[in-house]
């Protein structure tokens, strides 16, 4: 473990600290989002903003993909598992987030549907292949990173020539995202989120590389560093931003230079070109329907479709009006700014879907309690 402990080190986690703190301009202020839930993991349980200058401040981005899919997605799989002769394969996050009126997917379970809590995309086809009799739909959902897998899945799903397989597809694009949050129209009473610059994703660049950053840098002059998971690699991003911010530079940057290559893996990128093709428009909680901005199945794989095979047509439904997890989403508040964070919304008693998945803000903030020594000291 001496690799990852050399990235966990806490002498020069204070003196990259220190570094930040010497080199922000004390005339201005610094807002970095971070656009990974790993990120955001990170930065609460290893107490980075505690080490941050004043002046600097870190917003949480719509980077957790169990949090950004809206409700009527889940309706849509509930609905699609209470069907008798339906097996619904699904990572265990997405078990409690809620539905509308109170529903979620562990409840239909409980209730006698099929739903089984599944590991990899594969274990899905597994299912498929040793139950013939059975229509078992995985449930995909997640940014770039996941992508790849379900696109695996649905090759070994035709090698073995299974009938009885599909896929619910909800994966999401990480750049258009990052787009529609710079673009986002300014809310009554409220002033405009600024972003100052990016911690730019890991796994997703592992997958999609450098490239599809860079109008960020160009077009909006808000420079990207992308920055691996650990203390270290956060704050070194963070002070690569403070640094293109102080002499005016808009450049995307690779902290993560061990795991993310400029062009990123070849391989998944014409898989999931010849898979998946783009929709005209998908629905994210928090953003609202954002253009071109998720994938669907080629129409050459129409028969593993499950929105087609099941005729899914997804109905709007509104949130929770007291969860604060849209304008969380949009980095507009903070988790403990929600009336329902750490009273009647838990990790144990979630009651919105940041709070449900591991990677969601309001659980990185409710996990390692970065919230309460703030609140000690405001009362």
């Amino acid at each position: 473990m001496k690799y990852v402990d050399e990235y966990r080190d806490g002498a020069l986690a204070r003196r990259i600290a220190d570094t930040i703190a010497a080199e922000v301009v004390c005339e201005r202020s610094y807002a970095f989002m971070e656009f990974c839930g790993g990120h955001t993991h990170a930065i609460s349980r290893y107490g980075i903003e505690d080490m941050l200058p004043p002046g600097l401040r870190m917003i949480h981005g719509p980077g957790c993909p169990v949090c950004v899919l809206p409700v009527g997605r889940i309706d849509d799989a509930i609905r699609l598992a209470r069907s008798p002769a339906v097996t619904l394969c699904t990572y265990a996050d997405m078990m409690r987030v809620p539905g509308s009126k109170g529903g979620s997917l562990l409840k239909a379970k409980a209730a006698g549907a099929d739903i089984r809590m599944i590991y990899s995309s594969l274990d899905a086809v597994r299912i498929a292949e040793a139950e013939p009799g059975r229509e078992v739909v995985f449930f995909a959902i997640g940014f770039e990173t996941t992508t790849p897998p379900t696109a695996i899945a649905l090759r070994a799903a035709i090698a073995k020539g299974l009938r009885n397989f599909s896929i619910f597809c909800n994966h999401v694009l990480t750049p258009v995202a990052m787009r529609a949050i710079l673009e986002a129209p300014a809310e009554p009473g409220a002033p405009p989120v600024a972003i100052d610059g990016f911690v730019g994703p890991a796994h997703v660049s592992t997958v999609i590389g450098m490239a599809p950053y860079h109008e960020f840098a160009e077009t909006y002059r808000k420079p990207v560093v992308i920055a691996g998971f650990e203390p270290l690699d956060v704050m070194q991003a963070i002070l690569m931003l403070v640094r293109q911010v102080n002499t005016q530079r808009a450049e995307v940057e690779n902290q993560y230079i061990r795991a993310v290559t400029a062009a990123g893996n070849l391989t998944a990128q014409v898989l999931c070109a010849e898979i998946f093709a783009v929709r005209e428009a998908f629905e994210w909680r928090g953003l609202g329907v954002v253009p071109a901005s998720a994938l669907r199945l080629r129409d050459a794989y129409a028969d593993y479709d499950a929105e087609r095979r099941f005729e899914i047509h997804t109905v709007h439904a509104d949130d929770n009006p007291a969860c604060e997890c849209p304008a969380i989403l949009r980095g507009r508040k903070r988790p403990a700014e929600c009336k329902l964070f750490g009273t009647v919304c838990t990790p144990e008693t979630p009651m919105g879907a940041c709070m449900v998945s591991s990677e969601g803000a309001c659980a990185a903030h409710w996990s390692y309690g970065r919230f309460r020594e703030h609140q000690r000291l405001a009362s």
